[in-house]
């Protein structure tokens, strides 16, 4: 089994330029393949959190992978621990998704909550402030979601992506006219 391991050892050296601190070029571009290959597996085991939910959980793991996977390709830490550090990395996320999908608080802890910034077309200017929205952010939002003015919204929220998201409120019965004659008002009402 030494023998095996000697052997697996002078092939590494060999291939990926293992322990030197000046790989040749064809020896980084083995790396760059087995990192990307790594990469490519830890991805798809983390599944596709986050590649498009975006909240600061996900983004973090994003970057802290891209960082530690990069080192493996330019020779300033060994393959081997540099892709075992990646792969506890997305372990990790993993296990903190599973924690927050069973438990809300803890959900919130890592990963934020939303808030209420416009509910039946009043804005919550407290909200605003707390999530650090000007009036200009919140009329972007809404128009980037086909509605022109706050008042035209039932519910809009900051989700724990950053994005906001839009509930426009329904119209209801307009009324034209109202006569009350001989006891009994009679509303005329236009349905949209």
């Amino acid at each position: 089994m030494e023998a095996v391991m000697e052997e697996l050892g002078r092939l590494a050296t060999w291939l990926f330029g293992a322990g030197s601190d000046t790989p040749t070029l064809p020896q980084m571009a083995a790396r760059a393949v087995l990192v990307y290959l790594a990469a490519l597996v830890m991805v798809r085991w983390g599944e596709k959190r986050f590649m498009g939910k975006n909240t600061a959980f996900d983004v973090i793991l994003g970057v802290i992978l891209g960082s530690v996977v990069s080192r493996a390709v330019n020779s300033t830490a060994d393959i081997a621990p540099t892709l075992a550090a990646g792969f506890v990395l997305v372990a990790m996320h993993w296990a903190f998704a599973s924690l927050a999908f069973r438990s809300d608080r803890f959900g919130t802890l890592v990963k934020g909550r939303t808030r209420v910034l416009v509910e039946d077309g009043r804005i919550d200017w407290e909200q605003m402030r707390r999530s650090h929205m000007s009036r200009d952010d919140l009329l972007g939002a809404l128009r980037a979601e086909g509605v022109r003015d706050p008042e035209q919204v039932a519910e809009a929220r900051l989700e724990r992506s950053g994005k906001v998201s839009v509930i426009e409120a329904k119209d209801g019965p307009k009324i034209l006219g109202a006569e009350l004659a001989d006891g009994t008002l009679t509303v005329r009402i236009r349905l949209e």
